[in-house]
């Protein structure tokens, strides 16, 4: 159920440092600011916030919630869903939907769509637009991007305020997809597109959130607040402007220059290069993700046990977290969990760490033939232990990452080349399970389940030459599958505990895909304009610009300071 629309719209955010015109970032952040940034006028100041997009370079004017071009913040400021979940502890708020029950065999799900919302143009929100869109997803499979449509036996509206879908099978993840991850969408007005509404552009969207377009050009878009908003009071932001930036050092320059409030970027020793400059400069960094060496299961030697194992243990996560990312990505955990997940955790794994041990390295592939040749690397049957490790170009970061495991790796006995290749053909690759090793992150939920579904699930993966949703390593493995149908198939919260804890074991006990660094939400803010940003102490949303919906949760808690 992993979604390649979100996995391509992440890598446009958070990588990349291209080099820019300082022309065109300069004249793209002045036009969003309205003036330079030390003279805009008081009203100004007090209620129009800049944010760096989830895309790099100009826009096209796409504002479809189902598109990969999508303009960035479309999908919460403009399109809502149902539900609202935190992402850091998994809670779950009503939205557009006042309620919402699963059934006690997880066979069904049943929202009270909110009295009193309306679409931007006036329109009243009713069932028929909840029913209207999950059908759309079920005919268009452009449009179903979390694979829902296998799951869902049928939708009616059984009155204007109700909205019943009855699913194939009982899946009790679908309250995510349905609830937190699905864009409700105007009958009225998306009923009337001609043909596939994936390919729609979307121009003049209608939208039940908290703003309107205003103005759109390819280098800045700007949006303000939607008179007809059913949260009263809601927002204190009038104005959104989102700058077109060509990469990261161009928001870096916007920075430097007090032009821009929110941003979603890799800054090299934040400390001194960001927060240092101003008093209302800052940064938080809680865990998004999980960093993990991909192995192509397909291929040997990585479908042996103990190559995996030695591969792991000649790697210094300490090293790759100092050297590599500036200790902003520690080591990760063997069971996959994230930090905000720690109550999952199997008891006997309390404490369990990764660590670097090359001569267990040694003694682990000669206990399995392998011997050292006059050059220092392993071979066995004559085939040295050599492959490739593959890294997207303009990821420096990683690059740096994979370089030093290739030294590790090397020093330990194994021929490793690092492959640096543009994104396309690097994702495309994973695709089609056309590689050795890859660096990759994972695709996170509210709840482990997710992102060992997307991770480990042999429904998400295919076989080589065909393209697997996210499965890139290609594990299939009967007892895995057996433990995410346990998860998935109840509603009962001790045997759902005690799946992901079996899971646990699958990853420690059988290294399927070698888990490096916890990957942080990439999050600076200033405090210059608005106040009541989600902090450590105030966990309220998932930071960072490239975040959807969370982005409207945060925006919809701002004040302006007066």
């Amino acid at each position: 159920m992993a979604s390649s629309t979100l996995f391509m719209q992440k890598v446009k955010v958070n990588r990349g440092q291209l080099i820019l015109s300082l022309l065109i970032i300069l004249s793209a952040v002045l036009a969003a600011c309205g003036s330079g940034g030390t003279t805009s006028t008081t009203s100004n100041k007090n209620s129009t916030l800049v944010l760096q997009a989830n895309q790099s370079g100009d826009y096209p004017k796409n504002y479809n919630p189902y598109s990969g071009s999508v303009i960035g913040g479309t999908q919460g400021l403009i399109y809502e869903t149902l539900l609202s979940y935190n992402r850091l502890d998994g809670s779950i708020k009503p939205w557009l939907a006042s309620d919402y029950k699963v059934a006690s065999d997880a066979t069904s799900v049943t929202f009270t769509i909110r009295k009193g919302v309306k679409w931007s143009d006036g329109q009243a929100l009713t069932s028929d637009d909840v029913v209207f869109t999950l059908q759309l997803i079920q005919k268009y499979q452009g449009l179903d991007v979390n694979g829902m449509d296998s799951y869902i036996k049928s939708v009616v509206a059984p009155d204007a305020s109700t909205v019943a879908v009855t699913l194939t099978k009982p899946y009790f993840p679908i309250l995510w997809y349905l609830g937190g991850q699905t864009y409700i969408v105007p009958r009225h007005t998306w009923s009337k597109i001609k043909g596939d509404p994936s390919q729609y552009g979307d121009p003049d969207p209608i939208g039940t959130g908290p703003y309107v377009t205003k103005n759109f050009t390819p280098q800045l878009v700007t949006l303000t607040k939607n008179k007809n908003y059913w949260q009263p009071g809601k927002p204190e932001v009038t104005t959104i402007k989102i700058p077109a930036f060509n990469s990261n050092s161009g928001v870096e320059l916007a920075l430097e220059h007090g032009q821009i409030d929110w941003t979603n970027l890799y800054i090299q020793n934040v400390e001194k290069s960001f927060v240092a400059r101003s008093k209302d400069y800052h940064y938080w960094y809680p865990t998004s993700d999980i960093v993990y060496l991909y192995l192509n299961l397909k291929k040997a030697p990585f479908n042996q046990l103990a190559v995996r194992q030695a591969i792991s243990a000649a790697i210094d996560r300490d090293q790759l977290n100092t050297a590599g990312e500036g200790g902003y990505e520690p080591a990760a955990t063997p069971t996959g969990l994230l930090p905000t997940n720690s109550s999952y955790l199997l008891p006997e794994y309390k404490g369990l760490k990764f660590t670097y041990n090359p001569s267990q390295t040694a003694s682990t592939l000669e206990s399995i033939g392998y011997t050292k040749g006059s050059d220092g690397i392993y071979q066995k049957n004559g085939k040295q232990l050599a492959f490739n490790l593959n890294v997207v170009s303009g990821f420096t970061d990683w690059i740096n990452d994979a370089q030093l495991m290739s030294r590790s790796l090397n020093k330990a006995g194994m021929k490793v080349t690092v492959n640096t290749i543009d994104y396309n053909t690097y994702y495309n690759n994973l695709q089609l399970g056309d590689y050795d090793t890859a660096m990759l992150w994972t695709n996170p939920g509210p709840t482990p389940y997710y992102l060992y579904n997307a991770l480990l699930g042999s429904t998400n993966t295919a076989p080589i030459g065909q393209l697997a949703a996210s499965n890139y390593e290609r594990w299939s493995d009967p007892a895995t599958d057996k433990l995410l149908n346990q998860y998935s198939s109840t509603t009962d919260k001790t045997v759902q505990m005690q799946a992901i804890q079996g899971l646990q074991k699958i990853l420690v006990e059988q290294l399927p895909s070698i888990p490096l660094t916890y990957e942080p939400y990439w999050y600076q803010y200033s405090t210059a304009k608005f106040t009541g940003w989600p902090t450590q102490s105030n966990p309220y949303a998932a930071p960072g610009t490239a975040e959807y919906p969370d982005i409207e949760y945060v925006i919809l808690n701002l004040h302006p300071v007066n």
